[in-house]
């Protein structure tokens, strides 16, 4: 199972690779080993964003993402608060040039920029990508 990552420094959680460990959902054992194995697990600050706001839309509590977030913040993910002109520039590139959310363009800006592989499930963003060849991406189910 380690296979897929073993060689990567560098691993960017999209928000569903990290929506399935939270919730316990198919794949979660493979982030959970990511979250053991890879020395530098990292994340945008707006797919964070898409977690909290998800939390508070399902719950209709506006304080529902607190708990969320702290228990976040607890876990060995480095949260990428700014957004320096490098990220944003490849992820306008990439939000236009593939059909994908605004928040899957930061993720896959961030990973290039570090060079790192993208953690995710969602195959159907992101399959068009890994044909181009432009990403590594680590698939948790």
């Amino acid at each position: 199972m380690r296979s897929a990552w073993k060689n990567e420094t560098h691993v960017v959680l999209d928000t569903c690779a990290l929506i399935a460990f939270l919730n316990d959902e198919p794949g979660a054992e493979r982030v959970a080993a990511i979250l053991e194995d890879v020395p530098s697990v990292e994340m945008s600050a707006i797919n964070l964003l898409e977690i909290a706001y998800d939390s508070i839309r399902r719950s209709g509590d506006p304080h529902a993402a607190s708990d969320l977030l702290d228990a976040i913040h607890q876990l060995p993910i480095k949260i990428h608060w700014r957004i320096d002109n490098e990220v944003f520039q490849h992820a306008a590139r990439f939000k236009a040039s593939f059909r994908i959310s605004l928040a899957d363009a930061f993720a896959l800006a961030l990973a290039h920029t570090l060079n790192a592989a993208v953690a995710t499930s969602d195959h159907h963003e992101f399959d068009p990508l890994e044909s181009s060849g432009t990403t590594r991406f680590i698939w948790i189910r």
